[in-house]
């Protein structure tokens, strides 16, 4: 009650309700970037040769991972095909390199014109990605009998040729880079982070999809009979209430370390004496980042390995064949141990290059800060460290949870990947922490103004908070 009271609130407040209508104007015209076909492509041919991808390999192979992120782009090959992942990409690579570059980690602590150039780069690199990309995809595009011999005579490109290829790579690229300002403007005069909405929007977008398919499986459609009992429906439903509710805790907790300031000046030359504060250290602190990373590092070098290898062979190659096929496959223990493995390792290497306890106790040290039974300087950055360490490894565990559980609910319950997509993995923590975020700056807005929140009590916190 108190959540559609918030939602009424907010379009009472002129500015607030300027911001949603444009967030919804750009947002809409995302999607229709998204629908627009590649021409010369034809899409009948690509969507079998696809569908024949997907059922030769793992229902939640890296087609159906595309297929989720761009919104459904992918089966009928649209120009907004890359969507904002371009951009998305550009910005990891620069804030990985910011922490190894000097000359980037000068830029980065130069304040608001550091942070212009550094957008600017991130820019010009998202064009490059945008060309190296839509390339790689006109070039399959026109020669599908690269992904394996049942595709061989198989004809997706009406008129094949360079021509085709600078059109896709022109158009792709284009429409890649008009998202990208879409999602600059989405940020600037609409609600929260332009970027992270498109994402959830085309994450969303396959919701119907998914509970077509859902109905399909308990109710049957079109013809095509139940191939599940009902009785296990409402079981999927609590357990998926119950995944939701603990990606929240997830994303919202933290662990609060106690700041004592021994003294804060004030306009005026007033000192004022201790005050205690905290410093939140998020659980989740990685984000959806490990699993970004971990996905392609596992469908990658399988793919390469299933075509370089012989299926049919009994010695070496026949086994790294199956070796490759494990792998690839989201449902079996070999593929979860190495994909568990994966989330851990970049959890603790995300956390080491981007968490600086040693620059956080300098700032508290120049502050007049300290933690309370801890010595300033390099005791509180080796107490940090070490508590982040404890907080990555909890944090790190509850992700790979997540992560898991999809693929659980497809090897014990055949559940399709359509449905368990939206039980966990970067698919609910995208859309969890983007709600929690557009929530609460919404929240801002109606408490500035003595509006009631979205809760009845207490406040929301986003992934920042």
């Amino acid at each position: 009650m108190s959540m559609m009271k918030g939602f009424s609130n907010a379009f009472r407040i002129p500015e607030l309700r300027r911001k949603i209508l444009i967030t919804l104007g750009l947002v809409f015209v995302c999607r229709l970037v998204s629908q627009i076909p590649t021409p010369g492509v034809d899409w009948r041919a690509l969507q079998a040769v696809i569908e024949t991808a997907r059922q030769s390999s793992a229902g939640g192979g890296i087609l159906d991972w595309f297929d989720v992120f761009t919104g459904g782009a992918m089966a009928q090959c649209a120009i907004g095909f890359l969507s904002i992942w371009p951009y998305i990409s550009a910005q990891i690579v620069i804030q990985l390199l910011s922490s190894v570059i000097p000359a980037l980690e000068k830029l980065k602590k130069e304040g608001e014109s550091g942070r212009q150039q550094l957008a600017q780069i991130t820019r010009y690199l998202t064009i490059v990605l945008c060309v190296v990309q839509s390339w790689g995809i006109a070039t399959m595009l026109s020669h599908p009998a690269a992904l394996g011999p049942a595709f061989a005579g198989t004809e997706i490109v009406v008129n094949p040729g360079l021509g085709f290829q600078l059109m896709t790579v022109i158009g792709m690229t284009c429409a890649s880079l008009f998202v990208m300002w879409l999602a600059d403007q989405i940020t600037t005069f609409g609600i929260g982070n332009g970027a992270s909405l498109i994402i959830m929007i085309n994450i969303t977008s396959r919701l119907p999809q998914a509970i077509m398919s859902a109905w399909e499986r308990y109710f049957g459609l079109g013809g095509v009979q139940a191939s599940a009992p009902i009785a296990e429906l409402p079981i999927l439903v609590l357990f998926f209430m119950l995944v939701v509710m603990g990606t929240v805790l997830l994303t919202q907790g933290v662990r609060k370390v106690t700041i004592h300031t021994t003294r804060r000046s004030v306009g005026g030359g007033n000192t004022y004496g201790m005050q205690q504060t905290y410093m939140p250290l998020r659980v989740n602190y990685t984000g959806v980042m490990p699993i970004i990373f971990a996905q392609p590092l596992i469908q990658i070098p399988s793919t390469i390995l299933l075509k370089v290898t012989d299926s049919t062979s009994s010695g070496f190659s026949g086994a790294l064949n199956r070796f490759a096929q494990d792998l690839s496959s989201p449902t079996t223990a070999l593929h979860m141990v190495v994909y568990a493995a994966l989330i851990m390792f970049f959890a603790f290497f995300w956390v080491a290059t981007q968490f600086n306890a040693i620059d956080i106790s300098e700032n508290l040290k120049k502050d007049g800060s300290y933690i309370p039974g801890i010595r300033p300087g390099r005791a509180t950055a080796e107490f940090l460290d070490d508590m982040m360490t404890k907080i990555t490894l909890i944090g790190g565990t509850g992700l790979l949870v997540v992560a898991l559980i999809p693929m659980l609910l497809m090897g014990w319950m055949s559940v399709p990947w359509a449905i368990a997509s939206f039980f966990g993995g970067t698919s609910l923590l995208i859309v969890v922490g983007v709600a929690l975020d557009t929530l609460r700056i919404m929240e801002s807005h109606l408490l500035v103004r003595k509006y009631d929140g979205f809760l009845s009590h207490g406040s929301l916190r986003g992934r920042n908070g």
